[in-house]
């Protein structure tokens, strides 16, 4: 198998100002989920347009069910707190704040 490069595993958000659509091209296997989901649950609002052979996916999405969201970091007791909830529950922790978005 191909390892792919850190741009190709990048998210791709593309839309302009004078378009309904945006074009969302992902490899995170969380966001392809959710994009998959909604798709069938809205396929008048979203539809996959192709994959790849290395596993990423571009999807169409009605520009107006586009969001981005800003979060603050959490406070270090609330970061220990997820990180004891994480660790008795066995779950996996995530590195950094923004190569592990999804």
């Amino acid at each position: 198998m191909t390892r792919l490069t850190k741009i190709e595993k990048e998210t791709i958000v593309l839309f302009n100002e004078g378009e309904d659509k945006a074009n969302i091209y992902t490899h995170n296997a969380g966001l392809k989920k959710r994009l998959a989901a909604f798709a069938k649950k809205y396929p008048d609002l979203c539809r996959l347009e192709k994959s790849n052979v290395q596993g990423g996916v571009s999807y169409v999405l009605a520009k107006f069910r586009l969001s981005i969201r800003f979060l603050p970091p959490y406070s270090e007791e609330r970061r220990q707190k997820a990180s004891e909830y994480a660790k008795k529950h066995g779950l996996n922790s995530q590195q950094g704040y923004c190569d592990n978005q999804g």
